[in-house]
């Protein structure tokens, strides 16, 4: 049987899941961006004025990228270092563009699940969409949604492709971070409803990237 991350790749259309027309710009959070080293970014309008004003360039670009990326930026939330093992390899990609884009579901699909993860650094409103391919089940999941993204949605409710499913979020409710679209492949997700890591430590790197293959096998980005 073909591995999932195969036939994704093989597969002839995916609908857009964020439909922006400006370009898109890579975005680097690791250790490489000297920038970051020694900037407080604690502070979310600190944090934001410096993507869209300076990494985007005064918002002129979407941002985009993080996938397998060991970041330095989850060093200074709580959230992703209250553990034995940090967390610190990203296992989606952002999109970064203003609160209130569209985000739209890329292939047929139906709701798995939904919710208001709702710590700072989290994914503030979530939602997970299962689809299928070849007969093979996976998932998608889209964080850091505007609150109002959750309404009206229940488990099962179909989803069909290129329909609107969410917008982006705006700081503190998206879990307190500059606007983005957190979006992420999983291929088994067990018990999860309306979350799963999308950060793991260096010791699960492995483990949890192959559940989670690249997402630009979907964006194409």
């Amino acid at each position: 049987m073909k591995s999932l991350s195969e036939i994704l790749r093989n597969h002839t259309h995916f609908e857009k899941v964020i439909s922006s027309e400006k370009p898109y710009r890579k975005l680097d959070f690791s250790e490489s961006n000297k920038n970051l080293l020694n900037r407080d970014l604690t502070e979310t309008p600190v944090f934001s004025k410096y993507i869209f004003e300076e990494m985007l360039s005064k918002n002129q670009y979407v941002g985009i990228g993080g996938y397998d990326e060991n970041r330095v930026i989850y060093r200074q939330r709580e959230h992703f270092t209250n553990q034995e093992n940090a967390r610190s390899i990203h296992l989606g990609i952002d999109i970064w563009a203003d609160a209130g884009e569209p985000v739209y579901a890329p292939i047929l699909g139906e709701v798995h699940s939904f919710a208001f993860n709702n710590h700072f650094g989290d994914y503030g409103p979530t939602i997970i969409l299962k689809h299928e391919l070849k007969g093979v089940p996976f998932y998608t999941l889209y964080g850091h949604l505007s609150l109002q993204s959750l309404d009206e949605l229940y488990v099962g409710k179909r989803i069909k492709a290129a329909e609107q499913i969410a917008a982006i979020g705006s700081f503190p409710e998206n879990g307190d971070w500059p606007p983005h679209l957190h979006f992420q492949i999983v291929s088994e997700i067990g018990e999860c409803n309306g979350d799963f890591p999308g950060v793991s430590s260096l010791v699960d790197r492995e483990y949890f990237l192959s559940l989670c293959p690249d997402p630009n096998l979907i964006l194409r980005i």
